[in-house]
């Protein structure tokens, strides 16, 4: 029975939790207990539903022919670029926000429609916040590309969602279903704090990106196992 019960769908979890009271000989009227159980249930059987949902965005290629994926791409430079005009779809402007070419799509291939939603959200929650890391992002000396760095961070948060290290996390902080909606202020978190990161490390360069990475990232499991830790710019 308890195996069951952390992988039904939501609709069933309550069925389960009187089940579970049945045959452990828990009274019905134990509703503290029922809470709780019911609680927890949705919380798992919650996080596995979020990890499908955020690999199937993974899985969707970015597609130029597709208008709704266009139209994301050019709300992302409208958020991040608000005083000047994209003057064409396949252009070297793209470089100013951290994109490697001409055409950004060719950058979204690992990560799929998931980099450019969590681009696009990060701008559109907290404008000020990613206007001002874009900016950063030109130092002379300690510049990044923004894009590019915001769909390696997307990787990040798809990785850590994936091998259950949110787990705990999640847990803590959601009590009920976790949504994609808790996925991207945890992706938003990772954004801005590694902005902060890179350059109170100061790297000699780019080239030195990887390692940097990787210290950032031992520094996010770290947190994670803290279960009083809130990892989020939401107030």
């Amino acid at each position: 029975i308890l195996r069951n019960a952390v992988r039904v769908e939501e609709a069933e979890v309550e069925k389960c939790v009187r089940d579970i009271m049945k045959e452990k000989k828990i009274g019905q009227e134990d509703t503290r207990f029922k809470t709780n159980l019911h609680i927890s249930l949705l919380q798992i059987t919650g996080y596995k539903k979020l990890y499908l949902n955020v690999e199937n965005l993974r899985k969707v290629p970015y597609d130029s022919e597709n208008e709704e994926h266009e139209e994301q791409l050019i709300e992302l430079w409208n958020l991040l670029m608000p005083h000047e005009n994209l003057k064409a779809r396949i252009s070297k402007q793209w470089c100013d926000i951290g994109f490697q070419g001409d055409d950004p799509k060719t950058d979204f291939r690992g990560m799929g429609l998931l980099g450019l939603v969590n681009l696009v959200y990060f701008s559109k929650h907290y404008t000020n916040e990613a206007r001002q890391i874009l900016s950063r992002s030109n130092h002379p000396k300690l510049g990044y590309s923004y894009a590019i760095v915001g769909i390696n961070l997307t990787e990040m948060a798809y990785s850590l969602l994936k091998n259950g290290a949110l787990k705990a996390y999640l847990y803590s902080v959601v009590s009920g279903l976790p949504q994609m909606e808790h996925f991207h202020q945890f992706y938003c978190y990772l954004v801005y704090e590694f902005d902060r990161f890179w350059f109170e490390e100061e790297p000699e360069s780019i080239m030195h990106f990887n390692q940097y990475r990787e210290k950032f990232h031992e520094k996010i499991k770290g947190l994670l196992l803290d279960c009083n830790v809130v990892l989020t710019l939401q107030d």
